[in-house]
């Protein structure tokens, strides 16, 4: 079985971010988005198709035409690991900071 690709893969390209960023309000279809870039229709099928593996893109079909719809409450496992990550970096940076205020303390109090 294929293992299913993580929100974290779709993102960790620039090209999917500007996908995902265009997408994000209106549908496109796979065409209207390779105008858009300076790559051929088949590269950006293949971004499309990571980004619908990731959950990030739904394909719905109207007529003739497939259009690329964004699913973005996805990134909000993305949201959550940021302000968990924010969160410790905050913690050692004052941890670091007390650390710092004390040797020069000390320090002062050796002249």
């Amino acid at each position: 079985m294929k293992a299913r690709r993580d929100v974290y893969q779709a993102i960790a390209d620039p090209t999917r971010r500007e996908i995902i960023g265009l997408i994000a309000t209106q549908a496109y279809n796979v065409n209207a988005i390779a105008e858009k870039f300076d790559m051929t229709r088949q590269a950006i099928s293949l971004h499309v198709k990571i980004l619908v593996d990731c959950g990030l893109v739904v394909i719905k079909q109207s007529g003739r035409d497939r259009f690329c719809e964004a699913r973005l409450d996805q990134l909000d496992e993305v949201v959550t690991w940021v302000e968990q990550s924010r969160k410790h970096w905050v913690n050692r940076f004052e941890k670091l900071d007390q650390y710092l205020v004390d040797i020069k303390t000390k320090d002062n109090g050796k002249k």
